[in-house]
């Protein structure tokens, strides 16, 4: 299956490439299955282990058997880890880096990233955005939401804005703003929930 290379980065092989190695030298201390790795970046369990082989071979991730479990990581000796990273951090980088800043958040039902990064991301042609727009459902704290919007601009080189939206007002989706966001392109964060919640 050929896949084409990603708007965001057209110098990558493929989406699913990319979103592999953003999610793995942009959180280079965690370590991944290859089951995780196909549920985040939307691929074939099959896809997924013939990238990471490949990947591995190259000594830009490390894999290491645990019982049953493969699991892949970053290998931050990699004599190109830095500069890599700093073009995913650049490109692909939204995605991981806001999934992991809003997890800390608490009262998040859901999370997106919309506008021109989303669009890029989702395959339509145009410039690199210029910016990152989230957009969070719930009743999360307006300063928190604020300080890790610069904490993600600092860490990706973009400007973010967040926008917090109720729980209500996503579902009816009668205010203009809500029905502009959920008729374009919306990227989900994969939010993993905070330690204790059940």
């Amino acid at each position: 299956m050929r896949t084409e290379s990603p708007p965001l980065a057209p110098f990558l092989r493929s989406q699913t490439q990319a979103r592999l190695l953003a999610e793995l030298l942009l959180r280079p201390g965690q370590s991944r299955s290859v089951t995780e790795l196909a549920r985040i970046a939307g691929a074939p369990q099959s896809v997924i282990s013939k990238e990471v082989a490949r990947l591995v071979k190259a000594h830009v991730l490390t894999s290491q058997q645990v019982g049953r479990t493969r699991l892949i990581r970053a290998n931050t000796e990699y004599r190109l880890a830095d500069p890599l990273t700093q073009i995913l951090a650049a490109t692909f980088g939204p995605e991981p880096v806001m999934a992991r800043l809003l997890a800390n958040i608490g009262e998040i039902d859901q999370a997106f990233i919309f506008g021109s990064w989303a669009a890029r991301f989702t395959g339509t042609p145009g410039r690199p955005p210029g910016d990152v727009d989230v957009l969070v459902v719930g009743n999360a704290d307006r300063a928190a939401l604020n300080e890790t919007a610069a904490r993600a601009e600092r860490e990706l080189g973009l400007p973010v804005q967040i926008k917090r939206v109720s729980c209500a007002a996503w579902e009816a989706a009668s205010e203009p703003f809500v029905q502009t966001v959920k008729e374009g392109p919306l990227v989900p964060l994969d939010l993993p929930k905070p330690e204790g919640a059940q």
